[in-house]
């Protein structure tokens, strides 16, 4: 329990800056208890007006939690969701920053990602994150590459660049934990992508294993694995072809993150990897909403910000 402590310190002291006085709802579910305790215990000796909210685990990454968590989230000036489905991209959380809350988002954390992806300077990663931003700033369009088969070019458009530093000390601010990307949602791509590192259901994919995907006009057009086209079709029975909106494109920028362990909110950070995610944008600056937000990482790739290589942060190990 000690490191469960010590990362729920660096997350209410350092990461959200929770002070006396202000309010604090940790929203956690069945499967994610002692994360959520260990937070609620740490923000409980620093606040009167703390919270803990549990509910059974979604059925899916972007679900809508029920609305009284939703409503304990909007009344919060600070937010934690260590859950086992993403909270991310949902308008619950978005809702939530619209009244001002401070939010931080654990989606699949596990202990051993919590005790060790808490471990990082947070500063370090604002760094990275400001370092990149200023190379594919300006740029309309950005191409991805890699030696295992992806070549897909993203415009960009009137999107902006965000940063996830794990820094969230401002109102409305948001953040994954642990933190470290610059990501988007572009207006359109085209191309293809092959996935070779972590991507649910699968986890950490085998050394031969890839996930291939087609992309024409903004939309996921092929899928390669039956397990992810029927996750994907699932949703669309719901929303159509939103489900199919090729929703982000995200540079890790966390050198502490050295290898991939199979957890898509610890790997999607690593430094020198690329993500990209198929379905719900609407939180990250898009137009579309989908109940499915499905991230995929790729191991080193090229990345040109209008044809120039850009600079991607390393670990020197």
């Amino acid at each position: 329990m000690s490191g469960l402590r010590t990362a729920a310190e660096t997350a209410i002291h350092q990461c959200l800056g929770l002070e006396a006085g202000e309010s604090c709802a940790i929203v956690t579910d069945d499967e994610r208890e002692p994360i959520g305790t260990a937070l609620y215990e740490v923000a409980s000796e620093i606040t009167d007006d703390a919270v803990i909210v549990r509910y059974p685990p979604g059925e899916t990454h972007g679900g809508e939690p029920p609305e009284p968590v939703a409503a304990a989230m909007a009344g919060a000036d600070v937010v934690l969701a260590p859950t086992t489905k993403s909270l991310s991209h949902t308008r619950a959380r978005t809702e939530a920053n619209e009244a001002g809350a401070r939010v931080a988002t654990l989606p699949g954390i596990t202990e051993d990602v919590f005790t060790t992806g808490l471990d990082a300077d947070y500063d370090s990663i604002a760094a990275n994150c400001d370092a990149v931003r200023e190379q594919v700033a300006e740029a309309d369009d950005i191409r991805v590459t890699t030696d295992s088969g992806t070549d897909v070019t993203f415009g960009v458009g009137d999107r902006e660049w965000l940063s996830d530093t794990g820094i969230v000390r401002e109102p409305g601010a948001m953040s994954n934990l642990p933190a470290g990307e610059v990501f988007i949602s572009p207006e359109t791509a085209d191309g293809t992508f092959v996935v070779d590192g972590t991507m649910m259901p699968h986890g950490l994919l085998e050394d031969s294993q890839t996930l291939s995907f087609e992309v024409e006009d903004g939309f996921v057009t092929g899928i390669s694995d039956d397990d992810i086209r029927e996750e994907v079709e699932d949703a669309a029975e719901a929303v159509g072809d939103a489900a199919y909106n090729l929703a982000e494109l995200g540079i890790g920028t966390n050198v502490a993150v050295t290898d991939l362990v199979g957890s898509v909110l610890l790997d999607e950070k690593a430094g020198g990897t690329v993500h990209i995610a198929i379905g719900d944008d609407a939180g990250i600056g898009g137009e579309t909403d989908a109940p499915i937000h499905l991230d995929g990482i790729i191991r080193e790739p090229t990345v040109f910000a209008d044809g120039t290589p850009i600079d991607l942060p390393v670990s020197d190990d």
